[in-house]
């Protein structure tokens, strides 16, 4: 695409976490790009003063997903165009439209993408966001509507949506990233087909000896024959030679 060209903001939305089952028939195109966006990047220190001291240094405990805030513009004042069908039946065109109904539909469209609870997967849906340089996956964690405009009969015709995301990152590319072998660190790992207990503990500690406290751990009997999608817990440990 031509650097002329006008990307539109869009909101896929997947059943899982790992973004392969789409729902097509749920992508969201936004009416105008915002003007803006906000990603927020955190970590986190314990910073409990032991009993007698006068100081401590903040202890690490985690960085949490970053999150990103958006706002949306929702109108059917019939004065910005809509995307939609053509005479023709050219989906690519931009078309003006005011279908009299206000934008509660558009809303509820909206919801439906970002915050229904699926039945399939007994969650809200997982949502890829994509626009310009912007890349985020994620879930939605609060929303809000401030209604600007109205019909005489109180329809309402202009609403700004705030919609606050938090970033998932599926368990092996967490991994992957953190890149985090620390033995005194707690470690949770997702089991492949063919991984036994010795072999994993021997990635996570670099000695495949520590296999049996693990499996005291997760009351693992059969640490030979693990399941494929077996989410197994690594304690801190302390390394013996």
């Amino acid at each position: 695409m031509s650097g002329g060209d006008l990307t539109k903001l869009i909101i896929k939305c997947y059943k899982d976490e790992t973004f392969q089952d789409e729902i097509k028939e749920l992508e969201y195109t936004a009416l105008l790009n915002p003007d803006k966006y906000s990603q927020i990047f955190k970590t986190e220190y314990k910073k409990e003063q032991g009993s007698g001291s006068s100081n401590t240094a903040p202890k690490f405990t985690r960085s949490p997903p970053p999150d990103l805030d958006l706002e949306l513009l929702f109108d059917r004042t019939g004065v910005i165009a809509h995307y939609g069908k053509d005479e023709n039946g050219d989906a690519s065109e931009y078309v003006y439209k005011d279908y009299g109904t206000g934008i509660s539909k558009d809303i509820e469209d909206f919801k439906k993408t970002v915050y229904a609870y699926n039945g399939d997967s007994h969650k809200p849906n997982y949502l890829w966001i994509l626009w310009g340089d912007l890349n985020f996956q994620g879930v939605l964690t609060e929303m809000s509507f401030e209604y600007k405009l109205f019909r005489s009969d109180g329809t309402p015709l202009r609403a700004i949506a705030k919609v606050k995301f938090i970033s998932v990152i599926e368990d092996n590319k967490r991994a992957a990233a953190e890149n985090n072998s620390s033995p005194d660190l707690t470690h949770y790992r997702t089991a492949k087909a063919g991984d036994t207990l010795p072999l994993m503990t021997y990635d996570i500690y670099g000695d495949s000896k520590y296999y049996l406290e693990v499996a005291k751990a997760n009351n693992i009997i059969n640490f030979r024959t693990l399941q494929a999608g077996q989410k197994v817990f690594f304690p801190p440990i302390k390394k013996t030679s």
